[in-house]
């Protein structure tokens, strides 16, 4: 029988999960809820509301849905996935439980510590006048983080203590987070390049796909204001010796055991956010999703049946599947969990095309011009909508460019050269993504 799969949300991430699904060979019928206009390419539109957690449990029990991919982390957060499971379906993505590790970084600081997780060191404030006196002894530069989940842009890097003290205003006085700026991290910063990396597992088993690296801020040179990620390359160049064993071993399996230890029944991705720093690895946050724009660029490097991963991973059988694969192909790193699952020999790189006014208050309904894909370069649509026949902007991070090739700068030099013949006004994006890879200019 053909699967039946539906994915939640409505952004990039959705659209590359939509695209790499579309391609298993199990030829499933993709349904989307909301979806948006690239992703409802692949799949259908559910006729649900996916904010009425009851009522998608309903339609998906008449649809006879095998699996549901929760994509952002808002509804997980919210307790979807339980409603799911409680209906008898199998869902990718954590309950909410699980999902706390993403809206309460105290939270996951605690289950850190209870885990032996090397990671920052930090104080809880819940308010202005607390933060502010703690601020008299802290050392800079300093990390101020909002506690909840605030789409990447509740952190800041304060040099000194007027820095420090406008992020705290913005968190408690102007409420520019809501909910999740209402308690605050004073974190130690910690210095080396970031990484990432997205671990699938059914809460005792996983698998760790292809590390990536993300760059927030906004402008070229890590300029300007924290953003949910500009854009972001995928590699093995981005391993380091002793990696998969530091991560595997040091962070995943402990938070795991620990989770389990509470009763907690994690099944999705445990996206781990890393700052290599001289003494090690250091986590930095603890998602409870695949990453936006990090999926772009990490599924197109899987030597694997995308959904049978998912499926495995739902059902509580991953290490089973994963014990099944074919051994790891060329260049694959010894240490790693799961390295079958990615092919090393390839790179991926992904430059997004972010609205006018992002990340503050973004213009929509612009019109939007897209170029056809090409060889190794395609464009994964999130936030854009459809008025009166045309494509136009309806959010902050318009679209992502994807690059894939033998190497990293064939991998830009595909998604820079794409990005060069997408059109509309207010278009932001980065020239420097991995590196630096010169935009190709082209007429208007």
């Amino acid at each position: 029988m053909t699967p039946q799969v539906l994915i939640v949300g409505a952004g990039g991430r959705e659209h590359a999960l939509a695209r790499r699904l579309a391609a298993s060979p199990s030829r499933p019928r993709l349904w989307a809820a909301p979806g948006n206009p690239g992703l409802l390419q692949f799949a259908a539109p559910a006729p649900v509301d996916p904010a009425d957690h009851a009522a998608l449990a309903s339609w998906c029990r008449g649809a006879a849905i095998d699996l549901v991919v929760v994509g952002p982390e808002d509804p997980l957060i919210d307790g979807l996935a339980d409603v799911l499971r409680d209906a008898g379906l199998a869902v990718f993505g954590p309950g909410a439980a699980g999902a706390r590790l993403e809206g309460d970084k105290e939270h996951a600081k605690q289950v850190m510590a209870a885990a032996g997780v090397p990671t920052a060191g930090y104080v809880t404030c819940t308010g202005l006048d607390e933060a502010l006196g703690r601020l008299d002894a802290a050392a800079f530069p300093l990390v101020v983080k909002a506690c909840g989940a605030a789409q990447g842009k509740g952190v800041a890097v304060c040099a000194d203590r007027d820095a420090a003290r406008a992020h705290l205003e913005r968190c408690f006085t102007e409420d520019a987070f809501g909910a999740a700026g209402r308690r605050v991290l004073l974190e130690e910063c910690l210095t080396g390049p970031e990484l990432s990396i997205l671990a699938v597992t059914d809460g005792r088993d996983y698998g760790l796909l292809c590390p990536s690296r993300d760059h927030k801020r906004l402008g070229d040179g890590d300029t300007g204001p924290n953003t949910g990620g500009m854009g972001v390359v995928a590699c093995a160049d981005l391993l380091t010796h002793g990696l998969g064993r530091a991560v595997g071993e040091g962070v995943v399996a402990p938070v795991l055991d620990e989770l389990r230890r509470r009763g907690v029944d994690y099944r999705g991705v445990l996206y781990v956010g890393l700052m290599l720093t001289p003494d090690g690895p250091r986590v930095l946050e603890f998602n409870c999703r695949f990453g936006d724009p990090e999926t772009q660029a990490v599924l197109p490097l899987l030597r694997i049946d995308l959904l049978e991963l998912l499926l495995a991973a739902a059902r509580g059988g991953l290490g089973a599947w994963l014990a099944a694969q074919p051994p790891p192909g060329p260049g694959a790193p010894r240490d790693w969990p799961g390295a079958a699952l990615t092919d090393w020999e390839r790179a991926a790189a992904v430059v997004v095309a972010a609205g006018h006014g992002y990340p503050g208050a973004v213009r929509r309904g612009d019109a939007i011009t897209l170029p056809p894909d090409r060889e190794g370069a395609w464009i994964d649509q999130a936030g854009t909508a459809v008025r009166d026949g045309r494509l136009v902007t309806a959010g902050g991070r318009v679209l992502g460019v994807v690059g894939e090739g033998r190497d990293l700068r064939a991998a830009l030099s595909a998604a820079y050269a794409l990005l060069a013949d997408v059109r509309f006004d207010g278009l932001i994006a980065r020239r420097d993504i991995g590196g630096g890879i010169p935009l190709p200019r082209s007429e208007p």
